[in-house]
């Protein structure tokens, strides 16, 4: 079996299967996620719901992560601050707003958007490699997150860096042959669909349901989240 021949099953058959255990897999932690209810709460509301969810995500999606004062997060731990928030924003641009991933999601939903010039998403590419070098360091080297990080963790980090750096690698055609760059990328992004569901990368669904629900809470009694 030659590159091509492992590039076409890479693309075809186990991208099938990898986005299928994505698919089911997500759907069945969401309906454990809401199986789990939402207690009525009967306390008299002192403020808005919506208004809350509205402040919670302004803070969380567009304030926080660019505004350091904030929450004093980059006087505690300015690495994670700025490493975490480039990685999370290179990570979106790149799956969503390059050319190539998004003809990917036009093939798959059946409609296109607007996405950067190359150039753009290419910087914020290699940045958030950069960030996710730095992340790494950072875990060996602050006596918490060491005690906190765990073989689970690791897997975690080498499952997201994987495709990041052979996309990365493949696009500026470095060191090897492009279908050989482009079977690694794509083996790389079968195996993270199929490890999300499966682990705490998974957050970034249920990140915006607890946005949402602590915003809502917050809101009721007019305190700020």
């Amino acid at each position: 079996m030659n590159w091509e021949n492992i590039l076409e099953f890479a693309r075809g058959p186990f991208f099938q299967v990898a986005l299928l255990v994505f698919v089911a897999g997500m759907a069945y932690r969401l309906v454990r996620v809401l199986a789990l209810g939402w207690k009525p709460d009967r306390v008299k509301a002192k403020g808005s719901r919506v208004g809350g969810v509205a402040v919670s995500f302004l803070k969380g999606i567009i304030i926080w992560p660019f505004v350091p004062w904030v929450k004093n997060t980059f006087s505690r731990n300015p690495v994670i601050y700025l490493a975490g928030g480039l990685f999370h924003l290179g990570l979106f641009v790149v799956i969503f707003l390059g050319t190539a991933h998004m003809l990917v999601w036009k093939s798959l939903l059946g409609i296109g958007w607007f996405t950067l010039p190359l150039p753009i998403v290419d910087w914020l590419a290699a940045g958030a490699i950069v960030a996710m070098i730095a992340l790494f360091i950072n875990r060996l080297v602050n006596p918490v997150l060491k005690l906190l990080t765990g073989p689970a963790e690791w897997l975690n980090w080498l499952i997201v860096f994987l495709p990041m750096v052979t996309g990365y690698i493949m696009t500026h055609h470095l060191w090897l042959e492009y279908d050989t760059l482009f079977a690694l990328h794509m083996l790389a992004v079968d195996v993270l669909l199929i490890w999300i569901p499966m682990s705490r990368i998974s957050h970034f669904m249920f990140y915006f349901f607890a946005k949402a629900i602590h915003g809502s809470d917050f809101g009721k009694r007019a305190v700020t989240p």
